[in-house]
């Protein structure tokens, strides 16, 4: 039986597709996504993802959010992708999973506008119309589907907004909430996907582990980690519930997913889980959890060498974007150590690998700011980073522009533990 808050989600998307939803009735421009080059992009088997967009004027062109044809990788047949993920993480047993390349429209987060709104949307997800934090967006995306808020219990909250046509629906998901409803559920969730083993990080920490995986000497049972994964109360199985919803009650629409730090990875794995296009903001690296979870992912692309060695491989083509910048220590990995302010709360953020690709803005060298955890909050990233239009934040680019998205490489966490079947002590 579906929980309460996935069965509210359900009545609210059958209700708005067969009334509509108030807000829509009193907007008069029809919104469309732009395709860069005005392209009409269809799957393999001619489903239409995005129409081409018509003519706009300047007063129309300002609510375009735009969109270019981007390669994904998907799934043939989900069911067959979770039932290859549960074999891997219980029994050790790799099964092949069919991947279908399709091109649909995904995001331009190349265009600061698009990327704006985008992280817009993931700061709403913290809040509910009409509070003092909820951002004002595009006029046809100031509507949203609430999810999570009615259940006190749940945690995995935020919003489903989209377009007047339902050509293109936006999960946006909750980050942490240090206090509050939810802040339990979020730490317990950020401790176990970012920590190297069960947020230990000394013996004081003893009392505050989310798992018994620790096996002495800087010693990690894998398999323990990967059974603790498991649970139920880990967000990623809501998040794979609610999207499975949303496919089946949006058939043929183009799904984005968006979040900010705790949400935005789980934006990025969801994404990858489904092959659908995720912006993440300020997320921990998400790497690490991706592979505890036994996500399969498509292979590796060969890359322009004529090596044929490994390392000449590109990463797994997912459709993932990380944004974040150089003064934010979460997304990189550096709010750790004895004193720091994350471990002083309790949480053992100590991933920085990502998936997908990151745009970074150089804060520190371009703005002069100093490495601080109260550059973290989604509204710095909005109001002092994204919407500055006077700053030259990459070699090359212009005023204002946004920096090039890049792949990681050479990255590793948890350089100093070792991983293994070590069992318990």
């Amino acid at each position: 039986m579906l929980p309460f808050a996935h069965i509210l989600l359900v009545l609210s998307l059958i209700i708005s597709s067969i009334h509509g939803h108030p807000l829509e009735d009193s907007l008069t421009d029809t919104w469309t996504v732009e395709l860069d080059q005005q392209h009409s992009v269809s799957d393999d088997a001619g489903q239409v993802y995005f129409g081409s967009t018509s003519p706009h004027s300047e007063s129309s062109a300002s609510r375009t959010l735009k969109a270019v044809p981007t390669l994904v990788y998907q799934p043939a047949w989900n069911s067959a992708y979770q039932d290859a993920r549960i074999s891997s993480l219980e029994q050790a047993m790799s099964r092949q999973v069919e991947w279908i390349p399709r091109t649909l429209a995904a995001p331009d987060v190349q265009d600061r506008h698009t990327l704006v709104e985008l992280a817009k949307m993931a700061g709403n997800a913290y809040a509910l119309p009409g509070h003092s934090n909820w951002y004002d967006l595009d006029g046809a995306w100031n509507q949203s589907f609430p999810f999570g808020w009615e259940d006190d219990q749940n945690g995995f909250r935020g919003h489903v907004f989209k377009s007047k046509d339902n050509s293109t629906v936006v999960l946006a998901i909750k980050g942490t909430t240090v206090q509050g409803e939810t802040s339990k559920k979020d730490k317990f969730n950020d401790n176990l996907l970012f920590s190297c083993c069960c947020a230990r990080v000394d013996f004081s920490w003893v009392f505050r582990t989310v798992c018994d995986c620790y096996s002495g000497a800087q010693r990690c049972d894998s398999t323990c980690l990967s059974r603790a994964l498991i649970q139920d109360s880990l967000f990623y199985s809501t998040g794979v519930r609610i999207i499975n919803e949303l496919i089946a009650h949006y058939p043929g629409s183009n799904i984005w997913l968006v979040g900010h730090s705790l949400g935005g990875s789980l934006a990025s794995l969801l994404g990858s889980t489904f092959g659908f296009p995720a912006v993440a903001f300020e997320a921990p690296g998400e790497l690490l959890a991706a592979r505890r979870l036994h996500l399969p992912l498509p292979p590796p692309l060969p890359s322009d060498s004529v090596s044929d060695s490994d390392s000449d491989l590109l990463p797994p083509p997912v459709p993932v974007t990380h944004v974040f910048h150089t003064a934010d220590p979460i997304p990189l990995g550096t709010c750790t150590g004895f004193n720091s302010p994350c471990e002083r709360a309790g949480y053992a953020l100590q991933t920085r690998c990502h998936l997908g690709k990151n745009i970074v803005y150089d804060t520190v060298s371009r703005l002069g700011w100093a490495p601080d955890i109260r550059r973290h909050p989604v509204k710095v990233l909005i109001r002092k980073v994204l919407e500055v239009e006077n700053v030259v934040w990459e070699f090359g680019r212009g005023v204002g522009e946004v920096p090039r998205a890049r792949e990681e490489s050479g990255c590793q966490d948890c350089h100093s533990w070792k991983f293994g079947d070590f069992g318990r002590p």
